[in-house]
């Protein structure tokens, strides 16, 4: 069993309050829960900031591989958005074996 966990910290185009971040980062969790069912997503940073997000990605997965693809897939759609700065990308990768 491999665990994927994605970490994106993103920059946010022209939000001027935490409630248009809001309106942001909600469509873009929600997007990628929809195209990925398979995996779970949340803002998990910079929460009182209003231009900076940061999102967490995880993925459960029999091989390493489809975990990378996952969250490769997942990655690409962020990074896609005109509306959004990809700032970072941090991917790490678990396995039932460590300790």
């Amino acid at each position: 069993m491999y665990i994927g966990a994605l970490t994106l910290d993103i920059l946010l185009g022209d939000v001027r309050s935490l409630k248009q971040k809001r309106s942001v980062v909600r469509p873009l969790i929600a997007e990628l829960q929809r195209r990925f069912p398979s995996v779970a997503v949340a803002e998990t940073g910079h929460l009182d900031l209003h231009r900076r997000a940061e999102i967490g990605i995880a993925v459960v997965s029999a091989s390493a591989a489809n975990c990378d693809e996952v969250l490769g897939s997942c990655e690409r759609v962020v990074a896609f958005h005109p509306e959004i700065e990809l700032l970072s990308v941090r991917q790490r990768l678990f396995n039932d074996h460590e300790e």
